[in-house]
């Protein structure tokens, strides 16, 4: 479905993912292979262009979430490997082994129902062990009391029919976080991982991808590179810490204004009436709204970029419409571009004022958003992911 109103959209700079590959590479080390981190819709910035770029630039992986995303890249082309990161049924290994996908495998019992499944569809699934190193999550324990119990049943899973090993992972706690104890904890995380490998190599099994760098390790452990490295967030030049490495953000949320209207002195706006002028105001009615992915948490806190500078948001956000404060702003007028979050006002400080992180902000960009691609200086492509 093409969208044929003007209302609200998204921005999507590839050159910017570019730039940031290339910062990533040069921070990781040549001998590294890069995994995309594209699930969620590549954070909200559209998972298909977004992958086909990285495999252009040479990433060599390509991570996601569930099987339908696997899917959704592979109809569109994609070939590159995909590790698919989340609880996946075992029921799916005949799909998961048709898209030539390789699933993360985090327990043992989960194994034996993998390995069962691919013999009956007579095929083979690669699959990457996943530890448990202290995020307590998906994984095979690698704590001292569950140490040698993770050991001997990584042994056999590795044995298994069906399955074709191929890497062992793990997944940092706090490894984007600064304080003393944060940087103890993930070399500690970090530690148990490498235990783990020998211990297993010790009993003769070996791996061909060994990975546990997400974006905190890649900013600040590139020690921990191994033989691949897996940032997320920071792909996208966003979250604290994507500034160390000079990277951009990729995309730019825009509206326009729709209707301005003059109210008196202490005329309330919006549900709850949370906002009463205090001047003769003016006052811009934007569409966009949480239901396109602007929180409601950002009412009375946010502030817009409009041609004439910044305009805070007046009021309870609505599911469809915001209202700004133009009052100071005489020149900006109905029909303007306004950028919701970009270039002059980061996602990030917004995650701050909304009490959450950047990741939630761009992945609650909705599918009636419409997403615009930027290569080389050009337009590429624009995308609505509403139905037909």
């Amino acid at each position: 479905m093409e969208s044929t109103l003007r209302r609200t959209w998204a921005e999507i700079d590839l050159d910017a993912l570019e730039h940031n590959y290339r910062a990533l590479r040069k921070q990781m080390g040549p001998k590294s292979r890069f995994l995309g981190v594209v699930k969620a819709d590549s954070y909200g910035h559209g998972a298909i262009h977004v992958s086909r770029t990285l495999a252009e630039l040479g990433a060599e992986y390509l991570a996601i979430s569930n099987i339908d995303e696997a899917r959704e890249l592979r109809l569109h082309g994609v070939t590159l490997p995909i590790l698919q990161l989340g609880l996946t049924p075992a029921d799916q290994t005949a799909n998961v082994i048709a898209n030539h996908v390789t699933q993360a495998v985090w327990s043992e019992r989960a194994a034996e129902a993998f390995s069962a499944q691919a013999v009956k569809a007579g095929g083979r699934m690669k699959a990457h062990i996943k530890l448990d190193t202290g995020m307590s999550r998906l994984g095979f324990q690698c704590d001292g009391e569950h140490f040698q119990a993770s050991v001997d049943a990584i042994c056999r899973v590795c044995a298994l029919p069906g399955l074709d090993v191929e890497g062992i992972f793990t997944h940092f706690a706090v490894s984007d976080e600064a304080a003393e104890d944060c940087k103890e904890y993930t070399l500690l995380q970090h530690s148990r991982f490498e235990a783990m490998i020998a211990a297993l190599a010790d009993r003769g099994v070996h791996f061909r991808i060994c990975h546990c760098a997400n974006s905190g390790a890649t900013v600040s452990y590139p020690q921990f590179a191994h033989d691949m490295f897996r940032p997320g967030i920071i792909t996208y030049g966003i979250g604290d810490q994507a500034d160390a490495l000079g990277l951009k953000p990729l995309m730019t949320l825009k509206t326009t204004v729709g209707v301005i209207k003059d109210f008196t002195p202490g005329t309330t706006i919006s549900y709850g009436r949370t906002f009463r002028a205090g001047r003769p105001s003016r006052v811009g009615v934007l569409p966009i709204g949480y239901a396109d992915g602007l929180h409601r948490a950002l009412s009375n806190k946010w502030r817009v970029w409009t041609p004439g500078g910044f305009a805070p948001i007046t009021g309870r956000i609505c599911m469809d419409m915001c209202m700004v404060d133009l009052t100071d702003l005489p020149d900006v007028q109905e029909g303007d571009e306004v950028d919701v979050y970009g270039p002059h006002n980061s996602v990030n400080d917004a995650a701050r004022l909304a009490g959450t992180i950047s990741y939630e902000l761009t992945c609650a960009v909705s599918k009636r958003v419409p997403r615009i691609y930027f290569r080389h200086g050009r337009e590429i492509d624009r995308e609505l992911l509403l139905r037909d």
